[in-house]
């Protein structure tokens, strides 16, 4: 591996730690932003919907961005809504404004968006390159700032220091590591990709879809980023409100999941390579759903709080290595990870934040079993991981 590509991974690794402590020290604070709007659980879902809508913008631009610009233009304009995000959440919680704490998730989803896509869609460039696997310790290294953003939300929760203050340091920092970061990507690696891989724009990207693979790998990444993205929403109220335990212990448990979400995926690239994409993720959803049934049918907070450790164990690698499945193909790689990381980061970060609108029927720990439901699904449909035939896919017949 020559300087540039040491430089471009570290640089990929780098802003997706500075990208995960973000949202983990969002996620760790819920609880504290909830009572501060002094609002439900089902108006918290709403406010968590600001995520949504930008996410849903962020990655629905993300593809055509990248396509005409680059994949470095899209992430640069990420990091910056990301950090702007950040700031309003920020200001929004000290001023007790739940539409301002919407507004900057909006913010912060859309730069979210925008930016994970594209380091996808380099990811699985820098794979092609050095012919190993790098998706897995990318997304690691998005889990091991979650850690750390879940330590720092623990710590400044039982020090009772305020949110905004804490979301304005965090953003920051974030801001520091982005611009570092961007310095050592290069110009044009998606639009590239894209420009000789067919039509462009919108009907490009919805090309890709004829293939019957493509479409079961992203109704498992579907499955499986639901099943992350579900514990970054609600696992720390989920354990406040399901098992009556403190703020700190809810943000303690959400860092048992975080921290076993970082060991899969750092110890993803040798089970891959020794025993392929399918038989990991069958065994990675089985695991998951494991933990997730005993979250929901546990009958003590202590129980609970180590089935977290399958819980994260298990969804560590189902989104990046479906992602790498998807850009495992003669030809449309960059469109097909593309599309693929777009599914994904749609039910990461749209999906879960629904679950609060049946949680106040029928309470956080039994609306979980829509996830375990996914989950089944995913480790049925694993087979479409393997690898993908030489020739040109075959579309979707009627």
């Amino acid at each position: 591996m020559d300087a540039a590509t040491r430089r471009r991974r570290a640089a990929l690794f780098l802003f997706m730690l500075a990208a995960g402590t973000g949202m983990a020290s969002w996620v760790a604070r819920t609880p504290a932003v909830r009572d501060g709007l002094d609002v439900s659980t089902g108006a918290m879902g709403l406010v968590l919907f600001g995520l949504s809508t930008g996410s849903m913008a962020g990655v629905t631009s993300s593809g055509p961005l990248v396509r005409r610009y680059g994949a470095r233009a899209a992430i640069t304009v990420g990091a910056a809504l990301i950090v702007a995000g950040l700031l309003v959440v920020a200001a929004g919680t000290g001023l007790a404004l739940a539409g301002g704490v919407f507004c900057g998730l909006a913010l912060f989803g859309g730069g979210m968006g925008l930016a994970e896509v594209a380091f996808n869609i380099e990811g699985a460039d820098v794979e092609r390159v050095i012919g190993r696997p790098v998706l897995p310790v990318l997304h690691g290294c998005f889990s091991l700032g979650t850690v750390i953003g879940a330590l720092l939300g623990m710590a400044l929760t039982a020090a009772a220091i305020p949110v905004g203050l804490h979301l304005t340091a965090v953003s920051l920092l974030v801001a520091a590591a982005a611009v570092r970061a961007v310095r050592a990507l290069p110009h044009g690696t998606g639009k590239e990709a894209a420009g000789i891989s067919g039509p462009g724009g919108w009907r490009g990207q919805l090309a890709v879809w004829r293939d019957r693979r493509l479409v079961l790998i992203g109704v498992i990444v579907l499955a499986m980023a639901f099943a992350e993205g579900a514990a970054n929403d609600w696992l720390p109220l989920l354990m406040v409100d399901g098992y009556e335990v403190s703020a700190t212990a809810g943000s303690l448990t959400f860092l048992v999941f975080a921290a076993s979400m970082t060991l899969g995926r750092f110890a993803g690239g040798p089970l891959l390579e020794r025993f392929g994409p399918v038989q990991v993720v069958r065994i990675s959803a089985v695991v998951a759903a494991l933990g997730l049934a005993v979250v929901i049918v546990s009958p003590s907070p202590a129980m609970a709080g180590a089935a977290t450790v399958l819980w994260g164990l298990g969804a560590s690698l189902g989104f990046p290595v479906t992602v790498s499945a998807a850009g495992d193909h003669p030809s449309d790689a960059a469109a097909r990870v593309g599309a693929v990381s777009t599914a994904g980061y749609l039910a990461f970060l749209v999906g879960p934040p629904a679950l609060g609108f049946l949680a106040d029927h029928v309470g956080l720990r039994l609306t979980m079993t829509v996830v375990l439901a996914l989950l089944i699904v995913a480790s049925t449909l694993a087979g479409a991981l393997g690898k993908a035939p030489r020739a040109e896919a075959k579309p979707v017949t009627a």
